[in-house]
């Protein structure tokens, strides 16, 4: 009886505890969702900021990757790798145009139309993407325009059509510069959708399937966690001065420093600061692809600006260095493509204020080369003293308390007060003055 009972007892924990349990699976935990941000002009320490974070989103298996993107445009080699990398992706790309407001213009344009969804927030806008900023534009001659024109406009092509968007409203983004609203871009097969914020889009997307250029399709599955993959330190710094004007500044502060450090050395700090500003300014607009004449000028204004510290040209040194100082500047991003330009308001408010400060150096250097010196023998001449004995011509005079060998043109009485012409080894020429009178140049 005792052994049915464990029998029977063996039976029910078979039936409802130990199949049903053996029956589960273990529930594979969901793919992330890697969500990258980009506010700023495409430079490119953004394409190493996009590829890092696709090489880390497949490491960790992401579902796909959503780049939230807001520029006004960028450089257009660097916009060609970005392109390049989105394309060959093996993880389906999102480029979400946000937050509202914001612009995918130029060098936005064609990231946005590579990915395998677009998507804009409302109130942004897209488009405008002649490879050659229109005021710079007169820089190139006809034939140049012509090529990068039809050049960007067959690769907008090309990356609509593969996508599955319009190609020819694509080209009209560059051939006329046409923006589009997102309702306008929606409405021309440019974007996929239009969402309010990350998450509206993340639900729109969840169970889409996409094409890759490999011919794999893939199922979005963006109900998982989300992982924001925001750039290294080192790339936030690289970014934050990869702005045309903020390098031009560095650039012109590393000058001033430089400047007044030969204009008073040993002050040290000021060559330091100037040296790392001025290096880190050169190095930003180098990779910002600035024009080398400009470059070069603004170097040339650099010395001649110094070279007025050690040569007498009445300021016809400086003159000449803020003049090329302010024609190499507005020469750095002439002809510049996607648009990266130097506010000309930057450049006359910066060479205004080296022309007052280089003025202001000077007038200090000619007031203290004026001044009267008052240390050693020859801070003796001009002083008053006392002849004490006659002096005919020669004689002994005291001065601030010291006796000195004196010699004169003139016969002088013992008592009689003498001023200092002049100093020769350990005898001070003297003449007599007036009772009353006072030190020459004082």
């Amino acid at each position: 009886m005792f052994n049915l009972r464990k029998i029977l007892l063996f039976i029910i924990l078979l039936i409802f505890v130990i199949l049903p349990l053996s029956s589960l699976k273990a529930v594979p935990p969901q793919s992330p969702v890697y969500v990258l941000s980009i506010d700023g002009p495409i430079v490119p320490v953004v394409a190493d900021y996009i590829e890092s974070g696709l090489q880390e989103a497949e490491k960790n298996g992401a579902s796909c990757i959503v780049i939230e993107l807001s520029t006004p445009g960028g450089l257009y080699s660097t916009t060609q790798k970005i392109v390049t990398k989105i394309l060959n992706s093996p993880i389906p790309v999102v480029v979400y145009v946000s937050p509202a407001g914001a612009w995918a213009g130029s060098a936005g344009t064609f990231i946005t139309l590579s990915a395998n969804v677009a998507a804009m927030a409302p109130g942004s806008r897209i488009g405008a993407a002649h490879p050659v900023s229109m005021e710079d534009d007169s820089a190139l001659s006809d034939v140049q325009r012509q090529k990068l024109t039809h050049d960007a406009a067959a690769w907008i092509r090309s990356i609509a059509e593969n996508r599955g968007r319009d190609p020819k409203n694509a080209e009209m983004a560059v051939i006329e510069s046409k923006s589009f609203t997102d309702t306008e871009a929606l409405n021309a097969h440019l974007v996929d959708f239009k969402a309010t914020n990350l998450n509206d889009l993340l639900k729109k997307i969840n169970g889409l399937t996409v094409k890759n250029f490999d011919g794999t399709i893939t199922t979005l599955q963006t109900d998982g966690p989300i992982k924001y993959f925001p750039m290294s330190s080192a790339q936030k710094f690289l970014f934050a001065i990869s702005d045309p004007n903020i390098a031009y500044l560095l650039m012109s502060a590393g000058i001033l420093g430089i400047v007044l450090e030969l204009y008073h050395p040993g002050a040290i700090f000021p060559g330091v600061a100037g040296g790392i500003s001025l290096l880190l300014g050169l190095y930003t607009l180098g990779t910002l692809n600035a024009q080398l004449s400009g470059m070069l000028l603004v170097i040339l204004g650099l010395v001649l600006l110094a070279s007025e510290a050690f040569v007498v040209s009445h300021g016809i040194l400086a003159v000449g260095g803020i003049t090329s100082f302010v024609l190499g500047s507005l020469m750095l991003f002439s002809g510049n493509q996607m648009g990266l330009t130097i506010n000309k308001g930057v450049v006359f408010a910066t060479a205004f204020f080296m022309a007052a400060f280089v003025s202001f150096l000077l007038a200090a250097v000619i007031k203290a080369q004026k001044r009267k010196v008052v240390t050693g023998v020859e801070g003796l001449i001009g002083e008053i003293g006392i002849a004490v004995s006659d002096i005919n011509p020669n004689g002994i005079v005291l001065v601030e308390g010291e006796r000195w060998q004196a010699e004169s043109k003139e016969y002088i009485a013992k008592g009689e007060k003498v001023v200092i012409t002049a100093v020769e080894g350990l005898t001070v020429k003297v003449e007599k003055i007036k009772e009353g009178g006072s030190k020459k140049n004082d």
